[in-house]
């Protein structure tokens, strides 16, 4: 206590006491983060006013104009749609393929009647995933909807997805995805003044805290219709069944948070002014490339007037009286006391390559892209590029998981459950047992290879995985070329059947498909070379 606290404490104990009680506080908030992230001493973080509300108002009051905003950045900034594509390409590529793996010793199968079951459900999955029945408006077939509601999920943050029941002639299947836009998920009018937060941004929670309906508006809010809007309540799941009724794609980043953010939330800013420093940039280049040659006269003749050499169809508004307009290699003759200032633009900047890949790597670092993939740029060693593609593709595999287990998979699983139903897939115990029906719609979803950098290191590397049993052949065809090991085996099995019979091979040689060309026979390699 101070010379000035021990007078305060003479006067009037009370008040001196709570001044040594607050020091003391004082003393405490200053202790660990105190000094460092929560200091409220430091000169650098006096000025960071930091609010932290709920997810309620930092999330769901923001997603509306974070969504526009994402859309405006995909519609117009290369580098957004570069990023955003880059990721469906790589995650959905042609689609995600059903691969159907049963548990069949719960099930007492054999693995041959295992392969038969999986081999006919999947026949049946393509007769409905690749036929456009599938899409309740006929435009895409289930691979389509799929980049379809990922790119949508990205660019909006969320996107929904129906399952309605529709008959249509020549499809003995009758279910059917609806692809739903994220705005049109929307609290209704008549409840935007209701705070009890039942209802916040379409989504409808229970007083447990579940989600328990989604309110879908018929016409999109935001659309020049002239029509009243109306909306309508679907269920998450039937009350009867619990079969989901809709789908919702969305990537949570907070606990009760309900509605999803743009992916490019956290780099708009950084986005929209790389975007405008490049249209600058450009348009600077453009303006020095036009080299212009200005003449003095001292005389009263009249000069030509800027934009008088360019060419009527080379006019970008000739409207606006104010504007001036420049054209490629133009001579201009000023008047009496008319000068010109030469200027030098400095243009193309040398800098500015090196400034825009130091911001994409800022970008690249939050989507999880390396700049080099972000950018489609490798210049440097195998190894560094081997390794920015390793780092891009973790982040590949976990939205594929994700897409996987939130699109594909209850999809699949409705549409299996109607096959049951009809009768043409056999599954015994689907409907009783729900332990059954786990082992009966047990599958894997394959999308696109990572693609190599230097297949023969690939190929080599995936070779000795496998002879050391570190994977399966079945795998390495999946991660190499995205192939089916099985109907690559029996294919290969027919073409070389074939060239013995067509004499290509000695008769009784068999090629050892274990062994790479390089260590093959002396006879094969004579072979080759043929």
């Amino acid at each position: 206590m101070n010379v000035f606290d021990r007078m305060v404490a003479v006067i009037s104990p009370q008040t001196g006491l709570k001044r040594a009680s607050a020091r003391k506080q004082l003393q405490v908030l200053n202790q660990g983060y105190g000094n460092h992230g929560a200091s409220t001493k430091k000169k650098s973080l006096l000025g960071w006013l930091a609010g932290s509300g709920s997810a309620l108002e930092d999330i769901e009051y923001n997603v509306d104009k974070l969504r526009g905003r994402s859309r405006d950045l995909y519609m117009g900034v290369p580098l957004a749609t570069g990023a955003l594509k880059t990721m469906r390409t790589n995650v959905i590529g042609s689609g995600l393929k059903l691969n159907a793996q049963i548990d069949y010793e719960y099930l007492n199968l054999t693995t041959d009647q295992a392969d038969l079951w999986e081999t006919q459900v999947e026949r049946e999955f393509s007769l409905w995933a690749e036929s456009l029945h599938c899409d309740a408006q006929r435009m895409n077939n289930f691979y389509e909807l799929q980049q379809l509601a990922f790119l949508s999920w990205l660019a909006s943050g969320d996107v929904f997805a129906l399952l309605p029941v529709i008959p249509r002639v020549g499809m003995p299947y009758d279910l059917r995805v609806k692809l739903i836009e994220a705005d049109r998920i929307c609290t209704p009018n008549k409840q935007l003044l209701n705070l009890d937060h039942k209802i916040v941004n379409g989504v409808e929670v229970s007083p447990l805290g579940e989600i328990s309906a989604y309110h879908i508006a018929k016409n999109h809010p935001h659309s020049l219709s002239v029509q009243n809007n109306e909306w309508s309540r679907i269920p998450k799941f039937g009350a009867k069944t619990g079969r989901p009724n809709i789908i919702h794609l969305m990537e949570s980043e907070r606990p009760e948070q309900r509605r999803g953010v743009p992916i490019l939330a956290p780099v708009m800013e950084s986005l929209k002014q790389l975007s405008r420093y490049t249209e600058a940039e450009l348009m600077a280049a453009v303006i020095s490339g036009m080299y212009t040659v200005f003449v003095t006269t001292e005389t009263n003749q009249k000069g030509d007037e800027f934009g008088s050499g360019i060419a009527d169809q080379d006019l970008i508004d000739e409207e606006d009286d104010t504007s001036l307009e420049l054209g490629n290699g133009s001579v201009h003759f000023l008047g009496e006391n008319e000068k010109i200032q030469e200027s030098n633009p400095g243009r193309p900047n040398v800098a500015f390559d090196g400034f825009v890949t130091s911001i994409c790597r800022q970008i690249g670092a939050a989507l999880e892209i390396p700049y080099e993939l972000l950018l489609k740029n490798f210049t440097s060693s195998y190894s560094a590029s081997r390794g920015a593609l390793l780092e891009a593709w973790k982040m590949f595999r976990m939205r594929r998981d994700w897409m996987a287990n939130d699109f594909c998979q209850p999809i699949y699983e409705e549409f299996l459950a109607e096959g049951i139903a009809k009768g043409r897939i056999y599954a015994p115990g689907f409907f009783t047992d729900p332990l059954a029906r786990k082992a009966y719609s047990n599958a894997e979803w394959n999308g696109p290879s990572q693609g190599q950098l230097d297949p023969l290191k690939e190929v080599n590397a995936a070779e000795k995985r496998v002879n050391n049993g570190f994977t399966t052949r079945t795998r390495e065809t999946i991660e190499l070329t995205s192939g089916d090991f099985f109907k690559n085996h029996a294919l290969r099995v027919r073409e070389e059947k074939a060239r013995r019979e067509g004499g290509l091979t000695t008769e009784g040689t068999s090629i050892n498909l274990d062994k790479s060309s390089e260590k093959g026979s002396k006879d094969e390699k004579e072979e080759v070379e043929e």
